[in-house]
């Protein structure tokens, strides 16, 4: 699977990364290759959380409900 993210240098050195197919996907790093390095263990992190959002919907007899709270 391939995504794209924007990798931006950070004003205290390093790089923050944002993968945007992914809301609220973020990391950084102090070098462009650790950036990249952390943005794949974050997309990864990213997926299994989904995963278990799913596994949890799927169980027999729980209800889920999406809750919107005003801020």
């Amino acid at each position: 699977m391939k995504f794209n993210v924007v990798l931006e240098p950070a004003e205290e050195g390093g790089y923050n990364v944002e993968v945007p197919a992914l809301d609220g996907c973020f990391t950084q790093g102090d070098t462009e290759k650790e950036a990249i390095q952390n943005a794949k263990e974050a997309v990864l992190c990213y997926l299994e959380g989904l995963e278990k959002v799913n596994q949890i919907k799927l169980q027999p007899g729980i209800v889920y409900r999406e809750l919107e709270v005003a801020v």
